[in-house]
């Protein structure tokens, strides 16, 4: 499936984009469309307000600076907040996510607010920091694609939109004001045997690593990717890594060891550009 988002401009300025939540249209074929109204719309102010002196937008945070992890099912909702200043004060905000390589022409995924305004809070007369939430949802309900991570291609690095809106109207937008990641979840399990074993005996740890499929509903197996085998003697407090293997073509992990000392070992893997990173639970293993 593809997204086709048609974009209302606010004329002559600063703004291009919408920035409230869209309507949804009817699905014909394999298409999901939605429709943005203008920033001008979602601020209710004109288009002449919109395009004066506008708010300067300082920072915007979104997740509290981490990525954003989905799994296959659950939805997941995260914060993002905005802080703006202008002469007359800030009243409103709007912080969105976009997927695609142009804001008014190829975009094929939104992340919208919940909510139909910003919380803003004055930092001072003329500053003011201004808070909302995102759900993003795996797969796809119903026949709008708006909040949905549809598919796994959408993984990966998003356009951060931002828009803030002054008390006399004026309004600032800016669909490239950043990126973030969103990320699909991994799973990743761990287990050492024989239990327990004599010291100086080969240990067998074997594993699986496997990552959130947004559009099946289910979790994949993870292959190619290299993983940490990792120890801890038993008391220590830190982990040593004692070699690094690729899973296989079925995300299956299999490597041996020394037993040497009573102990725990893990897996770990770095992650992706499109995957979070995940540590196994340990097994702890007896040596005797």
């Amino acid at each position: 499936m593809r997204t086709r988002v048609t974009v209302a401009a606010v004329s002559g300025a600063l703004v291009l984009s919408a920035l409230a939540v869209p309507a949804a249209q009817a699905v014909s074929g394999d298409e999901a469309g939605v429709d943005r109204p203008s920033a001008a719309e979602r601020f209710e102010v004109s288009a002449s307000d919109a395009v004066a002196q506008a708010p300067v937008i300082s920072e915007v945070r979104i997740n509290d600076g981490l990525p954003v992890v989905v799994g296959s099912q659950t939805a997941r909702t995260f914060t993002v907040s905005l802080t703006a200043s202008h002469p007359s004060g800030v009243v409103d905000a709007m912080v969105w996510l976009w997927h695609g390589t142009h804001a008014e022409s190829d975009v094929d995924g939104i992340l919208v607010p919940n909510e139909d305004a910003a919380s803003c809070t004055a930092v001072s007369a003329t500053t003011s920091t201004c808070t909302l939430t995102i759900t993003a949802r795996p797969g796809l309900h119903g026949d709008d694609s708006l909040n949905d991570l549809y598919a796994n291609r959408l993984a990966g690095t998003w356009h951060v939109a931002a828009g803030a809106k002054a008390a006399d109207d004026s309004v600032a937008w800016d669909d490239y004001f950043s990126t973030h990641k969103i990320l699909r979840t991994s799973k990743l399990t761990v287990n050492a045997s024989p239990e327990p074993i004599r010291k100086g005996r080969t240990l067998t740890v074997t594993g699986k690593l496997t990552r959130a499929d947004w559009a099946g509903g289910t979790y994949v197996n993870l292959a190619g990717q290299y993983v940490k085998l990792q120890y801890k003697k038993a008391g220590a407090t830190s982990w040593t890594t004692l070699k690094t293997i690729k899973s296989s073509s079925t995300g299956t992990l299999s490597t041996t060891t020394t037993a040497t000392y009573d102990g725990s070992y893990r897996y770990s893997y770095a992650g992706a550009t499109t995957t979070a990173p995940i540590v196994s639970r340990e097994d702890v293993v007896d040596v005797q």
